[in-house]
């Protein structure tokens, strides 16, 4: 069994960045779905990733996981609370959606189960998997 290498494990969580990224502009420009207060934060966690994981990759830098992981937890933290609301386990008069579009507003539906704070939730959590295993195989 080959092993993975610490880049290798880098790229792809660059890429599900660089993926999450162009997928909420996607959704925001092309799609004109507009982002309420909940989806910035996430993207305020998301975007960063995208350009801190690519300057880590080349040379590969093992310093990348402390600077990332901040905002990754960041933007899970959110994205768990934005699911909460959207699946109505936490009352709609506790988001912090004031003026603009209502966070708990679904603008996709895929499968009666997939939503963009779904998808966001998946990706700061597969990205958070990624960095922790590459810490521990770096720590080695």
């Amino acid at each position: 069994m080959t092993k993975i290498s610490n880049w290798n494990f880098l790229f792809f969580a660059w890429f599900l960045a660089s993926v999450s990224t162009l997928g909420s502009l996607f959704f925001s420009e092309v799609m004109q779905f507009p982002p309420c207060v909940l989806c910035w934060y996430q993207r305020i966690g998301m975007y960063p990733l995208a350009v801190i994981l690519l300057v880590g990759l080349f040379p590969f830098d093992p310093k990348v996981i402390r600077y990332s992981f901040p905002f990754a937890l960041f933007g899970w933290v959110v994205s768990l609370y934005h699911n909460l609301l959207h699946y109505e386990i936490v009352p709609e008069s506790a988001s912090p959606c004031l003026q603009g579009v209502p966070c708990s507003t679904v603008f996709l539906n895929w499968f009666g189960f997939v939503t963009i704070p779904l998808l966001s939730f998946i990706s700061f959590s597969l990205i958070i998997i990624i960095l922790m295993l590459l810490r521990k195989k770096v720590a080695k």
